[in-house]
């Protein structure tokens, strides 16, 4: 792995360099992780003249879900507990000679980029943009193996909590035991806050699990995700309990299946992210779901949840092999409930088998 984030730093320090900076400091925990291996607490990356440093704000844990520094690094602590590391790192930068830095200025406070200027004013400060981010967008296969296993476990755990009886419990409750089961088979913990949703609640994107009980006849829509070595998935459900479905409830699940068919099936390298979007809104528009939908049908995943390539109405940009997207369309009615469906996929060509789908758990519409 030393050889992958050499290179991947070697990508950006040429970026760098051709818009006239010798040296780059990235603060954003996400970026620190993918060029350096792991992102300790206060941590920055300093892509420098001479050097590259890790420079920590404490030692770095060995814990190894937090990721190990690239050896090939250097590791700089800071002598005083609860000192900045971006100011240290702008005044390391100064001493191996660097007359110009490139800074994440969307990651950094208007008062730390002012107390990074002030510890090293010789420097011109330059922004990097999101060089770091447009890097990320296309995964390598340890990457990708990383999201497969990450789906494993969100599948596992979804698929024993399907066999558990529901009825009767909250919610939270149910958000809680989905969390556990995801460390206990083996994740680091869950990819963002478990959604649980009951009833007149379900179909709700992002809905915050309350103390509703389960009831026989609802809809009950889960969305989960498991973090493996920094690496993030997403997987979302939707079930009836206890009943044969109802009518309505047969009719919105067979549509925003469909409509999560289309986006799938539309992932192929060179297809522009729009289209994506589109292929999936436009099954719900032409059944009349004009208003309500949500923003955008998907979104990359990978060491953040909610990555680039954003699968929205406006997006500009096409498709690359070997990104993963999430396809997750949904539809909820007020005061009724709803249906949300949601993958995690990886971009890859029709030669190759067309998109990998890595969240297996059955899209039937089961009766819990």
């Amino acid at each position: 792995m030393s050889e992958v984030y050499a290179t991947r730093r070697s990508r950006l320090r040429d970026r760098c360099q051709a818009s006239g900076s010798a040296t780059a400091l990235l603060s954003r925990p996400a970026n620190v992780r993918y060029l350096a291996g792991a992102a300790p607490r206060g941590a920055v990356l300093l892509l420098g003249k001479t050097d590259d440093l890790l420079v920590c704000a404490e030692p770095p844990d060995e814990r190894p879900h937090e990721g190990r520094p690239d050896e090939a690094l250097l590791i700089h602590t800071l002598a005083r507990p609860g000192g900045d590391a971006a100011v240290a790192a702008a005044g390391l930068a100064a001493t191996q000679g660097a007359d110009s830095l490139a800074v994440e200025e969307h990651h950094l406070t208007v008062a730390r980029h002012r107390a990074v200027q002030s510890a090293a004013p010789q420097l011109r400060l330059a922004g990097i943009g999101t060089a770091v981010e447009q890097l990320r967008v296309v995964k390598d296969e340890e990457e990708i193996s990383c999201l497969r296993i990450g789906a494993e476990i969100a599948d596992q755990a979804l698929g024993e909590l399907l066999e558990s009886i529901l009825v009767g419990r909250t919610e939270r409750h149910l958000a809680l035991e989905l969390e556990r089961r995801l460390v206990d088979h083996g994740a680091d913990g869950p990819a963002f806050p478990t959604a649980v949703a009951t009833g007149p609640h379900s179909g709700r994107r992002a809905h915050r699990p309350t103390d509703r009980r389960v009831e026989e006849g609802d809809f009950l829509s889960v969305c989960l995700g498991a973090t493996y070595r920094g690496y993030r998935c997403e997987i979302g459900r939707t079930f009836v309990i206890g009943t044969s479905p109802a009518d309505w409830q047969i009719e919105l699940y067979d549509l925003v299946f469909a409509a999560q068919r289309a986006g799938r099936e539309s992932l192929t390298p060179g297809t522009a992210y729009r289209d994506v979007d589109r292929a999936a809104r436009q099954v719900l528009d032409s059944a009349g779901h004009h208003e309500g939908l949500p923003s955008l049908m998907g979104h990359g995943v990978g060491l953040e949840i909610d990555e680039d390539p954003q699968l929205a109405p406006s997006a500009m940009g096409k498709l690359d092999a070997c990104v993963p997207v999430t396809v997750e369309p949904g539809v909820h009615l007020p005061g009724r409930g709803g249906v949300r469906i949601d993958d995690t996929l990886v971009v890859r060509p029709e030669a190759d088998g067309g998109p990998e789908l890595l969240t297996i758990t059955t899209k039937e519409l089961l009766a819990l």
